[in-house]
């Protein structure tokens, strides 16, 4: 399976229509050329743009979703759109998007774990409360968005739902680099799955991004990582590798709790 991790730099000079068009040619670039694409976390606002997410908010069927239902079918991929400010109910959601290579929207997640503990998007955005996995055609993916990799109870529900691997955009801040390399490979070795941890570039509302997008294998290896800047990292992933590893080093098996 090939998969392509889109690390987009998020600049406030960019309208997001822009950006959105930017980030549709991107995708539609990957065609022949993968199978999965992944977007990062909150890419139309910025993860720190605060002020901005109400303005920002769409419905879930928005133009964010329009423009990437029409990416994937283009590109003929399956398309992990990162996540959108949805506005639903009288809440906003941090809400991720999965579609299928004919455009269909498969999947969404709510983000369940928001960080800021008592402001920006703990106190903005309402949590979510289902875990979601997509059975794409050859690894079932968990999703998980940037704040829930530090929550290992997650990937472990994730993986008793079937998870072989782990689908994560983020908007990682540059100054917590290390855990977010630490962390990545924890949930990976811990729960023997690949991580593919997709990360925003540049700076927004004065918070610098840690990029290093990385996808890592489910003995913690880090097959390949990205550097700060917007970039397109690229990487093949062996679905046998999850069982093989798993029926080698059979630890799952040994969980009491």
């Amino acid at each position: 399976m090939r998969a392509s991790l889109i690390q987009i730099a998020v600049d406030p000079d960019e309208p997001v229509e822009s950006r959105r068009a930017r980030v549709a040619r991107l995708v539609r670039a990957e065609r022949g050329g993968a199978d999965l694409v992944v977007l990062p976390e909150l890419w139309p606002v910025g993860a720190f743009a605060y002020e901005s997410f109400a303005a920002e908010a769409e419905p879930l069927k928005g133009p964010t979703y329009a423009a990437m239902a029409a990416a994937a079918r283009d590109a003929e991929v399956w398309l992990h759109a990162g996540s959108i400010v949805e506005a639903a109910g009288g809440a906003l959601y941090n809400t991720s998007l999965v579609f299928s290579p004919d455009g269909e929207l498969v999947a969404s997640y709510r983000k369940i774990h928001r960080f800021g503990f008592d402001k920006g998007e703990a106190v903005l955005m309402t949590a979510g409360e289902d875990l979601v996995t997509v059975d794409l055609p050859q690894l079932t993916v968990g999703v998980a968005t940037c704040y829930d990799l530090r929550f290992p109870e997650l990937f472990r529900g994730l993986v008793d739902a079937g998870a072989q691997a782990f689908v994560l955009p983020a908007g990682w801040p540059a100054r917590r680099l290390g855990h977010w390399r630490l962390l990545a490979q924890a949930r990976a070795v811990e729960n023997q799955a690949y991580v593919l941890a997709c990360g925003t570039a540049g700076t927004h509302a004065g918070v610098e991004q840690a990029g290093h997008s990385m996808v890592v294998d489910p003995w913690g290896e880090i097959l390949a990582e990205a550097g700060p800047d917007e970039e397109t990292l690229r990487v093949v992933l062996d679905p046998a590798k999850v069982n093989v590893t798993r029926e080698q080093f059979p630890a799952l098996k040994d969980r009491l709790l």
